[in-house]
């Protein structure tokens, strides 16, 4: 651990608090002071731990009509709407699916190389809805954790529906509390109006109608029911897996002290689109009331930036506990629909996908965030796929005095490749793990002939939903933390791109890094 060199531990000592004290406000108030620089410097170079990690999942495919793809299509081609309907897949099947299984910590990502595919076609009998992780929860109940974060009264939904809700909410221990704010519309005839007018967007649970969203305001173009939509779906998926965090890690609420959330979303008016703190938004709906918080924006980057923030924050003693969040991506839902349908196979991004990691000061045992090995991707670093990992892997390592092979795993871009390759996009891991190996050949570490051998050992199969941020190297989080708490893996590496020239500002590319390690009982060198 690095401690403050001799000469400045003695200038903060008592006795020269006390000398210089006493020169402005005698000896009284100098004992005072010296007393609290004294437990200030007690936090100073914390090592900051991961000390809990929830994935969470909601399966809402009444909600892909309104992803980005799927919306504009629906304008453009007739008979979208029901050949969607046509391809929706069930509850159960969302369950048994075998990548859903792994994002919830039931199987460990490796296993999906010994599973039958394609995977949906070859679902698993004994599925579970819960996680070691987390959770997969129902569409309703989803509709129902939105009606909590609706602050302003925007959701309306039918008294048949609410009743629904209701009782799906009672029986679950992270939202029966809040059952009754599941309130039907007190003048639902007013929604249907607004709908019809166009001020509001329809909900639906399968072929019925059972709610509806109104815009924030008339004039306001980042107000708009759709956005609102996504803002409000991002807000309840993040809060669900900040309560999931919490409760596994056997952590009060109020212990938090700072949130970053690590989202895609634009939470803003017309004067300031992208103004932002979704965090603390969900950090009031999780009982964090000690907590304050901010954004962080990177694109698919996010989380890691968010991560390596929060690490630096409890290292520096600003804060023990914090909280990083990231919402799913209603956007993103339906985003490669094209390819599901001409394959014949349901729309499999139905998904809303949230993540919420509580980084804290060294507890002995959870992980660690080496922050000696953080890797970045400069402005001048450039922007070739080879370039960018010798930036954000390579470099790193080498400062650290480690080759890419005494890593024992890497985690990067996960994507669930049965989303992305029907639609032509490649299996994005495997592209990266395969980089990956060729920068190790390019160093001599292994030869070309190693490749597949380096990417089973070294890398996994993607298993994530197509959500992004989500999908950047953090899904496996949940499994890094059990295997470096178990000792059966030392060291994890995590690195993340971001493309940054979606923005339309800047033609760069973004990507940084960190390195989580086996707590050895304390016994850290950081």
């Amino acid at each position: 651990m690095l401690v403050p060199p001799e000469r400045s531990r003695s200038r903060t000592s008592k006795g020269f608090l006390s000398l210089r004290s006493k020169q402005i406000m005698g000896n009284r108030d100098a004992k005072s002071l010296s007393e609290k620089e004294e437990h200030s410097m007690q936090s100073f170079a914390s090592v900051p731990v991961v000390r809990a990690v929830a994935l969470c999942l909601a399966h809402v495919p009444d909600l892909v009509r309104y992803g980005s793809k799927p919306s504009r299509d629906l304008i453009k081609v007739a008979g979208l709407l029901p050949r969607l309907a046509e391809h929706r897949r069930s509850y159960e099947h969302a369950v048994g699916y075998p990548p859903h299984q792994v994002f919830i910590g039931n199987l460990a990502p490796q296993q999906l190389w010994e599973l039958p595919q394609p995977w949906w076609q070859n679902l698993l009998p004994d599925g579970s809805r819960h996680g070691r992780d987390g959770e997969l929860i129902t569409e309703a109940e989803f509709y129902g954790l939105m009606k909590l974060c609706d602050d302003f009264k925007l959701l309306s939904l039918t008294p048949e529906f609410a009743t629904l809700i209701q009782d799906q909410m009672a029986q679950h221990p992270l939202l029966a509390k809040d059952a009754a704010c599941v309130a039907a519309a007190p003048d639902w005839k007013t929604m249907e109006t607004s709908i019809g007018e166009g001020l509001a967007i329809p909900l639906y649970h399968g072929e019925e109608l059972v709610g509806g969203l109104h815009r924030g305001e008339v004039d306001d173009d980042s107000l708009t029911a759709p956005i609102l939509l996504e803002n409000l779906a991002a807000k309840a998926s993040a809060v669900l897996a900040l309560r999931h965090a919490l409760n596994g890690g056997g952590i009060a609420p109020q212990e938090v002290e700072y949130i970053l959330g690590c989202g895609e979303e634009a939470i803003g008016d017309r004067y300031q689109r992208g103004g932002g703190n979704l965090a603390k938004a969900v950090g009031e709906k999780a009982g964090c009331s000690n907590a304050t918080g901010s954004d962080v924006k990177a694109f698919c980057c996010a989380p890691n930036h968010a991560i390596t923030i929060a690490a630096a924050l409890v290292k520096a003693g600003l804060f023990r506990t914090v909280a990083v969040v990231g919402g799913g991506s209603l956007a993103k839902l339906g985003m490669k629909y094209q390819g599901h349908l001409r394959h014949n196979m349901p729309v499999l991004e139905d998904m809303l996908a949230s993540i919420a990691v509580i980084i804290s000061r060294d507890d002995g045992a959870s992980p660690i965030i080496d922050l000696n090995c953080i890797g970045r991707h400069t402005i001048d670093a450039g922007s070739s796929q080879l370039e960018i990992a010798e930036a954000i892997v390579y470099r790193p390592l080498q400062k650290c005095g480690l080759r890419i092979t005494d890593i024992d795993r890497f985690a990067t871009e996960l994507h669930n490749p049965e989303l992305t390759l029907p639609q032509g996009s490649g299996n994005v891991p495997q592209t990266n793990y395969r980089m990956l190996a060729a920068l190790a050949a390019h160093h001599k570490e292994i030869t070309t002939n190693e490749f597949d051998e380096f990417v089973r050992l070294r890398g996994m199969p993607g298993f994530s939903p197509t959500q992004g941020h989500i999908a950047s190297a953090v899904p496996f989080l949940g499994h890094a933390r059990q295997q470096l708490t178990a000792g059966t893996l030392n060291r994890i590496f995590f690195y993340a791109k971001g493309s940054l020239f979606l923005g339309r500002m800047t033609s760069l590319a973004d990507g940084l890094s960190f390195l989580l390690r086996r707590n050895n009982q304390g016994q850290s060198t950081q």
